[in-house]
């Protein structure tokens, strides 16, 4: 009923589905015409006792109004007038010329069918909702419908002047409205072991929101350190520089579950929307879909169907491939190799149960290309594995910004393809301007190309996504070390150890920049820090410690770090690359090409720095490396 939906102003519903036309769901200009749509529907409901449309979700209700024809409101309420019928459906004529072109019309059309009504025909029928039991009520047709004309009319001009449907796009609202935090949604299930899925629940409306052209959506890991939080709204607004929060609770038991949400402005912790769903658990897609549609509706009012339709897919059919997908995400988010090696197992689990889940095959990607960088994982397997899966991905779902991220990292460190690199880039960006992984792997393939300011500006845009993650930070950090802002990247790396001084690649970071300044004790300070929390042997490490005492003099520690590195390279991967930088700190130049010729076969994924490394300057004039860089395309880029 009227009242149920939450009528406003003067009877008119205001960024409903249920009474929007046709051009505003196509996100069209609209004007009078499109009010008297409105007009027609809410007529419609009146003597009918329902809407012309309904549907699980907001988006189906909205697509109805573009694509179907409503029922004769006669073939609901035999009573009607057909006149009054004929008017209602001409008010909600699909092509606006075909309607009335304004309020006084109908208003006249009315009148004049009350008019010809006897007197024995002045009273109809209204049903009550279909939801309600059916019992009729009867009314006079004039001293409800006319004076209700006018007020609606009233209304209809005054929606001219200030209604949000008279916006042309999003882009009129200021910009700060359109940025959001979901934050963490809390387990509340009996034995609180379902964390992992309300994790995944955050990821997916995460990922829902990002593809919103013109809005800023914080991406995970800034919103996971708010985790069982008591902080209050504004600082966290304030803290990831939002105009608005989603909250929301999980209890998941057996096949049922409750889900809790409520979107708050940040400014006055006022509620925008908020919604309880007790549903199977088979509703899991159609919760999130919908959760994520009503924050639209609640900040701009409409929604294209090409957005629409995208909130609508499901990403598998299977709750089960869904439920080992969910663990993949929260194991890959680890970053460690015991991590990535069960992100990998669940990732390939849910394959075997849904081999067209293309998310699962984005996330096997990933888990691929992340792997080498945390193991001794063989770069080769690994990457053509992530080629693969990636490839996959996209031959299901070609609007997957996660797999033309996961590709074009690919083409950037293993393939060599620059070109083709930066155009998945762009398409991933594309499909998803909020994915901060993707601005993150971008910036770093600028830096490979040496490219250091727009790299830089990449990256402050992943952190503008994502402010309170370590990773970018770290890696911000990175592209200010190979762009020689030794102090700049201090500075930053410094405040990252603040945040989480467990963080042990930021201590990595540090130290290799304190060893480019000379300043030996510090960096082995750091480097210490970061083996206690490593607590395993890394080559990664040894080679910057072993540099570390060549460059301060202690040349023999440097040599026995090498030598152990050699007999390691024996039984487990050792990037060649490693073993080419200790023998250039050495000064045994060719040694060094021997290794970066190896690296080169191997496709070392280290290899892609070798154009902005500070430690192979002393090599810059020797023409092997122009000619290695001119094999990996990476020369005469900048």
């Amino acid at each position: 009923s009227l009242k149920a939906k939450g009528i406003t102003g003067a009877g008119v519903m205001i960024g409903t589905p249920e009474y929007m036309s046709p051009e505003q769901v196509e996100g069209k200009e609209v004007d009078q015409r499109s009010d008297i749509y409105s007009l027609g529907v809410i007529l419609y409901e009146m003597v009918t006792g329902r809407v012309p449309f309904e549907g699980d979700t907001p988006l189906s209700i909205a697509v109805k109004h573009k694509t179907e024809t409503p029922k004769e409101p006669r073939e609901l309420n035999t009573q009607i007038p057909e006149d009054l019928s004929r008017v209602i459906l001409r008010c909600m004529e699909k092509d606006k010329e075909k309607r009335y072109q304004g309020a006084g019309e109908v208003h006249s059309e009315l009148e004049n069918i009350e008019k010809g009504i006897s007197s024995t025909e002045r009273y109809v029928s209204k049903r009550k909702p279909i939801t309600s039991k059916e019992i009729t009520v009867t009314f006079g047709f004039k001293r409800l419908f006319v004076p209700a004309l006018i007020v609606i009319a009233i209304a209809v001009v005054g929606l001219i002047i200030w209604s949000p449907w008279g916006q042309k796009d999003s882009a009129s609202i200021p910009t700060n409205k359109l940025s959001i935090a979901v934050l963490p949604f809390e387990d509340l299930s009996p034995q609180q072991d379902q964390e992992y899925f309300c994790d995944g629940m955050t990821d997916e409306i995460i990922t829902k929101l990002s593809r919103l052209k013109g809005w800023k959506v914080i991406s995970r890991m800034s919103v996971m350190r708010y985790k069982n939080t008591e902080e209050d709204i504004k600082e966290i607004g304030k803290e990831l520089n939002v105009s608005t929060i989603l909250t929301g609770t999980i209890r998941k038991e057996k096949d049922s579950i409750r889900v809790s949400a409520q979107l708050i402005q940040v400014e006055d912790r006022s509620n925008l929307w908020s919604e309880i769903y007790n549903k199977k658990l088979e509703s899991i897609f159609l919760i999130q879909s919908n959760i994520a549609e009503n924050i639209i509706y609640a900040l701009v009012d409409k929604l294209s169907p090409e957005v629409g339709e995208q909130l609508q897919k499901n990403p598998t059919e299977s709750l089960e491939a869904y439920d080992f997908y969910l663990l993949g995400r929260s194991s890959w988010n680890t970053r460690n190799e015991q991590g990535l090696v069960k992100a990998i197992d669940y990732f390939e689990w849910a394959l075997q149960i849904d081999p067209h889940y293309a998310a699962a095959y984005a996330g096997l990607a990933d888990s691929y290309i992340a792997l080498p960088f945390y193991s001794s994982y063989p770069n080769i397997e690994a990457f053509e594995k992530a080629k693969i899966a990636a490839i996959k991905a996209l031959e299901i779902d070609d609007s997957l910004s996660e797999a033309y991220t996961s590709l074009a990292f690919i083409k950037t460190l293993y393939d060599w393809n620059r070109k083709e690199a930066e155009l998945d880039f762009k398409r991933a960006l594309e499909a998803n301007p909020n994915y901060a992984t993707a601005h993150q792997w971008y910036a770093l393939y600028l830096l490979h190309m040496g490219k250091f300011e727009e790299s830089e500006e990449e990256m402050k845009k992943a952190l503008e996504l994502d402010p309170l993650s370590l990773i970018l930070k770290k890696d911000h950090g990175i592209i200010l070390f190979y762009a020689r802002k030794y102090d700049q990247a201090i500075e930053i790396l410094q405040n990252t150890i603040e945040l989480d001084p467990n963080y042990s690649r930021v201590h990595e970071t540090l130290g290799r920049i304190y060893a480019e300044k000379s300043m030996f004790a510090e960096a082995l300070f750091e480097f210490s820090q970061e083996r206690d929390l490593l607590k395993t042997w890394d080559p990664r490490l040894d080679t910057w410690i072993g540099i570390t005492y060549i460059k301060s003099g202690k040349k023999s520690e440097g040599e026995a770090i090498l030598n152990k590195m050699l007999e390691e390279s024996k039984e487990i991967h050792v990037p060649p690359y490693f073993i080419a930088l200790l023998n250039l700190a050495l000064g045994e130049q060719d040694q060094c090409f021997e290794w970066l010729q190896k690296a080169f076969k191997e496709k070392d994924q280290w290899l892609c720095y070798l154009k902005v490394d500070p430690l192979v300057d002393s090599a810059r004039q020797d023409p092997r490396l122009k000619e290695l860089l001119q094999k990996m395309k990476l020369e005469d880029s900048q």
